[in-house]
């Protein structure tokens, strides 16, 4: 019994600490190293809407039109392999006003890498965004929201700041597009960053989400703003 105890404790208390440190990686909310964004402090009735993933040929000109269409700006948080499989798609993003932000290159997880492959998965989609002819700053967000010590370590080496999100509809509790859209009505406040993906099949329902989305927050007093131009709302 003694000698049983001696091995489960040990164990157990490295089964906890491996679970603290997955619900660790996965906290939109903390960073171990560098600069990481939410949502903004302000009092300005700004929001930032931004799509992950993509560009795709099937559904990139059919979010543009809907953003145009209400003449909104947001920011894509574009993965670099897509990126420069579809250019045409990602130089009208860019040619639309919007904002692009790095997410990878492959879209893997990064969180159990070396701080090579972190470097050459940021280098190579930054690579990607400059060729579809944006200029601005290039913020990152992480593969599924995870990062734990190496990514975030290399992106303060970098000075690059991270961006997750405040408001996440898309998590299979809200079935409609009008759910999804209420929740987003709901949860919104000043400088908040919503998070959504419209870019694959499996997304019909949020892309009929979004004109529901923008007409809410308009009636509510909301301005659309990219994120990078939301931190410039930031109080001091």
């Amino acid at each position: 019994m003694r000698r049983y105890s001696l091995i489960a404790l040990p164990l157990a208390f490295l089964l906890a600490i491996a679970a603290g440190l997955w619900q660790l990686s996965r906290n939109p909310e903390f960073q171990l190293f560098g600069t990481l964004i939410t949502r903004v402090e302000t009092s300005a009735p700004v929001i930032a809407l931004t799509f992950d993933d993509g560009p795709t040929p099937a559904y990139t000109d059919a979010v543009l039109e809907t953003l145009s269409a209400f003449d909104v700006r947001a920011t894509f948080y574009v993965t670099g392999r897509e990126t420069d499989a579809h250019m045409p798609q990602a130089r009208a993003i860019v040619a639309a006003g919007h904002a692009l932000g790095n997410h990878s290159y492959t879209h893997r997880r990064l969180v159990l890498v070396s701080p090579a492959t972190v470097r050459d998965e940021l280098s190579r989609t930054d690579a990607a965004i400059r060729a579809a002819g944006y200029t601005g700053r290039i913020d990152f967000r992480p593969p599924y929201g995870k990062r734990l010590l190496v990514l975030p370590w290399v992106l303060h080496q970098q000075n690059r700041t991270t961006v997750t999100w405040d408001i996440a509809p898309e998590t299979g509790q809200y079935q409609t597009a009008q759910e999804i859209a209420q929740y987003v009505l709901d949860a919104a406040q000043s400088g908040s960053i919503v998070l959504m993906h419209l870019m694959y099949d499996d997304r019909e329902t949020s892309r009929q989400a979004l004109p529901l989305i923008i007409t809410g927050l308009r009636e509510r007093g909301f301005d659309f703003v990219t994120v990078p131009e939301l931190t410039r709302h930031a109080q001091p």
